[in-house]
């Protein structure tokens, strides 16, 4: 090699060491938008831990639209708009209405419900196997959980003959819950008094109702609007010993009976799997939707006890977790 020849190769060479390595390509970032009736910050952070887990990472590959209609369904549409509006990659809503609201705003961003009653029934999805649309994910509801709640009720509360029922009759979904359960109330030979309300200032009026018709327990059927009032309900229900029972976990905590019902935390991380799913190319047609994979019954000893209940072993022997 002449002199000429090694000196280009040293100087080729010095260039190629000296120069800064190149950086690592960038991970393209999706945008993820949440539509919820009303926010609840555990169930927000139960998704994004269900995506913590998935190997996304907000302000890296990963950005959050949040959008809460504060309680106030009518708000939802417009929400639903502004994110169709900022092309996110999927909408992740919660729960029926939100739902509800996305699939009437856009056609073609997919959709994951992360807890929905029923999406057949009410128009979300055309099967559960097969959902079809641009709509899948995660449903509340599972078809016997309305026989099993009475089941434990009466395990709990053994001369149960009347039963109250508290429900929003304004939401759709709810009412198909109502339907289910006085469908099952019937079955098992029990009297259902029904008390819908349709907006909140119904509700003082229905539990005053129910000091005239004496049930022997209230069955709560739990929504924004409901859960809005579950101090109110708790204290009413306390004052009238009157055993009651709830389909989320927060008003038993407070002073209620018993609780069957999903786990809103684990539908919520079940939200983050489809979400991962559809990012990486699957069509929300055809990902199945799924039913509650966990069912945690939760009982109040405390309250029992201060409504002169004997709990007999076997039912609490099938509590998740009992509060004493």
């Amino acid at each position: 090699m002449s002199l000429s020849a090694v000196g280009v190769f040293i100087t080729l060479t010095f260039v190629i060491l000296a120069a800064p390595p190149a950086a690592p390509a960038q991970q393209p970032v999706k945008r993820i938008g949440y539509l919820a009736q009303i926010t609840r910050a555990p169930l927000v952070e139960a998704f994004r831990q269900g995506l913590r887990e998935l190997g996304y990472r907000e302000g890296q590959n990963l950005a959050m639209e949040l959008r809460d209609a504060e309680g106030q369904p009518a708000r939802l549409p417009a929400l639903a708009a502004e994110l169709v509006q900022l092309h996110v990659d999927v909408i992740v809503a919660f729960p029926t209405n939100a739902a509800r609201a996305a699939k009437h705003a856009t056609t073609r961003i997919p959709i994951v419900m992360a807890g929905a009653d029923d999406p057949v029934r009410t128009g979300l999805v055309a099967s559960l196997a097969r959902p079809g649309g641009n709509m899948t994910g995660a449903s509340n509801f599972g078809p016997d959980l309305s026989g099993k709640r009475l089941e434990l009720l009466k395990e709990a509360v053994p001369t149960l003959s009347r039963i109250a029922v508290l429900w929003n009759a304004a939401d759709s979904g709810m009412t198909l819950r109502f339907e289910q359960m006085q469908v099952a109330a019937l079955a098992l030979g029990k009297t259902v008094y029904p008390q819908g309300v349709h907006e909140a200032t119904q509700v003082d009026s229905a539990l005053a109702a129910m000091t005239q018709e004496r049930p022997d327990a209230l069955f709560v059927i739990t929504d924004v609007l409901t859960a809005r009032h579950n101090g109110r309900i708790v204290d009413f229900a306390a004052k009238n010993q009157l055993p009651t029972i709830f389909e989320y976990r927060e008003p038993v905590v407070a002073g209620g009976l018993i609780v069957y019902g999903p786990s809103q935390a684990d539908l919520h991380r079940r939200a983050a799997y489809y979400v991962d799913r559809i990012l990486k190319g699957a069509k929300p047609a055809d990902l199945p939707v799924e039913q509650p994979m966990r069912i945690e019954l939760v009982i109040n000893v405390k309250t029992a006890k201060e409504l002169g209940l004997t709990l007999p072993s076997t039912l609490l022997f099938q509590a998740d977790e009992v509060i004493r």
